[in-house]
């Protein structure tokens, strides 16, 4: 007797970049764990597979997002933006719907949404917006995650953004999503601003942290950690998960340790999604003679597989 795969729903991304390539190369693998939608229309599909002189899969479902323009390989186009974002769109209606059990996202591009006219900056933001909660990003491998308490956000706006109340409730839904038994809160000054010295965001740091252990009754969180030595070899063993003040506080680690397998998590809402960790690389795409890693994207699928598994 076969055990029924769990259908995922795949949001091609930006076809001007990698994605639909990944997508392709990857389909019978990730066959294996799933069974993948593709939200992409046929004529799109065939174009793509026509300029990348690959053969689409057999059994390559799609599922219908309306469009019809000239795919052009690396570059940052109004008509790509806007179908990566209808793709996305699509594949949060079967989630929602119940049509599939998860989200599988490819990278986008900013600029381009930007220029569809998209007021997003990116994948988790159209999630908050569309289910009314406070999705977090979670970005990691098995070794390593970290949740971003500030995302896309300018770095001079991140101080004013670090309040107790915000924190708190940031925590809560952090460890009630990971159900971890410990996690490192970094700080966001030089030193954790040596008691104050170089900074007070500190002080707010703190009080969260010690609310939120009080609420969960706890020792959960630990912190504010010095952030230049928060991911060392030692505080690793220490430390599973991670929460950093801002994006590229926690990335930047993240992705010098593990970049070729490590992915997005979005967590705190009613649907799955995951996602690889890494952009639509147009300086490659369609060209020849070069080998594309699809660790990020398999590790997704089966994060995503694993999550659905978690929740039945």
């Amino acid at each position: 007797m076969s055990i029924k795969k769990p259908k995922i729903a795949i949001s091609i991304g930006d076809l001007n970049g990698i994605g639909i390539e990944i997508a392709l190369s990857a389909h019978e693998k990730i066959s294996a764990y799933c069974e993948p939608v593709y939200c992409i229309n046929k004529p799109m599909l065939k174009s793509a597979s026509k300029l990348l002189g690959l053969d689409i899969p057999k059994g390559f479902k799609t599922h219908n997002v309306k469009a019809d323009f000239e795919i052009k390989p690396g570059q940052v186009t109004k008509k790509s933006g806007k179908f990566s974002y209808d793709s996305f769109c699509e594949a949060i209606n079967l989630a929602k719907n119940k049509k599939v059990t998860s989200i599988v996202t490819l990278p986008v591009n900013k600029e381009s949404w930007n220029k569809a006219g998209i007021k997003y900056k990116g994948h988790t933001e159209v999630l908050r917006d569309f289910f009314g909660k406070n999705a977090i990003m979670m970005l990691g491998c098995k070794k390593m995650f970290v949740g971003l308490f500030t995302e896309h956000c300018a770095l001079k706006k991140v101080p004013k953004k670090i309040n107790e109340k915000d924190l708190t409730t940031f925590l809560l839904d952090f460890q009630k999503s990971v159900n971890a038994k410990k996690i490192g809160v970094l700080g966001l000054n030089p030193h954790a601003s040596d008691n104050g010295v170089l900074g007070d965001e500190e002080v707010e740091i703190f009080k969260a942290i010690k609310k939120a252990n009080k609420e969960l009754n706890k020792e959960i969180f630990k912190g504010p950690l010095v952030p230049d030595t928060a991911f060392s070899p030692m505080s690793r063993k220490n430390y599973k998960y991670f929460v950093a003040m801002y994006h590229d506080q926690g990335l930047a680690p993240l992705k010098a340790l593990y970049f070729d397998q490590s992915i997005n998590v979005s967590l705190n809402l009613p649907i799955i999604r995951t996602s690889v960790d890494h952009g639509t690389a147009f300086d490659i795409a369609y060209k020849k003679n070069r080998q594309l890693n699809i660790k990020s994207y398999v590790n997704a699928v089966k994060e995503a597989v694993l999550l659905h598994e978690k929740r039945k």
